[in-house]
């Protein structure tokens, strides 16, 4: 679960960046805020229905 929260945290701090009046190559970082909502909601929906956040664990 604490993946998952950090992963969150770090969204919240992408979009800090991106709206920010100083932010440089903003195309670029909606390109990679694009990318980091898919993988949060990956993680979150992971999180939601198994409660597994690791995936690769044996």
């Amino acid at each position: 679960m604490n993946k998952t929260l950090l992963k969150i945290l770090m969204f919240a701090l992408l979009i800090l960046f991106i709206i920010s009046p100083f932010a440089a190559l903003a195309s670029l970082m909606l390109v990679v805020l694009v990318s980091a909502f898919f993988f949060l909601l990956g993680d979150v929906f992971q999180a939601i229905i198994s409660g597994d956040t690791d995936p690769n664990k044996s």
